[in-house]
């Protein structure tokens, strides 16, 4: 019997990358899996790698009527959510000086506004013994050239665990951080592509070596599962120890 037998999981940004891992791994765990994602032909692929029992609802976290369409859908085919992974995310390399209004608001409106109501819309379908897992970044606590808004944006989402845990209590739904270090997903790997930086990050990580996303998704199935019952406003690094030196 799997760890998710009987579960129903939502998870978002499940394209590629750490999503899709994660995915994959609660599908194999024995949940009945719904994935979300901007862009329909990568959203039909990862549905096809994650198997029959999946469900795929296009769209765009920092639309609240796409997140209202994809609730809908939860709440019609399958009834309640046990374990939402709020993984949507993005972010561009642009120093002080060079920051554009622009990019700004497009990191802001998908990782904090995104994830925001991603959490909220999905909660009247949540009950006593859900999981909520937000995706944090490494970058919450240390500081990174060209990297401040997205940063900052992490930073937002390690404030919302803690907030939410207390705002939480009561109702038995957890509410914990998952925070990758540098992992290769196809969307880091875009972002570096062409600036130098890969090299000197893999020098910062003690292990000496990026992340593989199957490593974070296997910390995301122990905070999706009954495992990790006793957490709550917690916070998991799986960063080959680059924010802990």
């Amino acid at each position: 019997m799997g760890r998710l037998e009987g579960k129903i999981a939502v998870v978002t940004g499940a394209n590629s990358g750490i999503g899709l891992a994660s995915a994959r791994r609660f599908a194999a765990e024995g949940a009945q899996v719904v994935i979300t994602g901007r862009r329909r032909p990568e959203l039909d692929a990862a549905a096809e790698l994650i198997g029959d029992d999946v469900l795929a609802v296009q769209g765009d976290i920092s639309s609240l009527d796409d997140l209202d369409r994809l609730f809908e859908t939860v709440r019609s085919s399958k009834g309640r959510i046990d374990v939402l992974l709020a993984n949507a995310g993005l972010g561009a390399l642009e120093p002080l000086g060079r920051i554009t209004e622009e990019s700004f608001d497009k990191v802001f409106a998908v990782n904090v506004k995104g994830t925001l109501f991603t959490v909220q819309k999905a909660l009247p379908l949540m009950r006593a013994g859900g999981s909520i897992i937000l995706v944090g970044s490494t970058t919450d606590v240390k500081g990174t050239a060209a990297f401040s808004v997205y940063s900052a944006s992490k930073a937002a989402i390690r404030n919302f665990a803690r907030s939410w845990a207390v705002d939480l209590k009561g109702t038995g739904i957890r509410v914990n951080v998952l925070t990758p270090g540098p992992t290769k997903t196809p969307g880091l790997m875009n972002v570096l592509a062409g600036s130098g930086l890969q090299d000197a990050l893999v020098g910062d990580i003690p292990l000496g070596r990026m992340g593989d996303p199957e490593e974070t998704a296997a910390a995301a199935l122990f905070l999706a599962s009954d495992d990790s019952s006793f957490m709550t406003g917690s916070e998991i690094y799986v960063d080959g120890g680059q924010a802990q030196i």
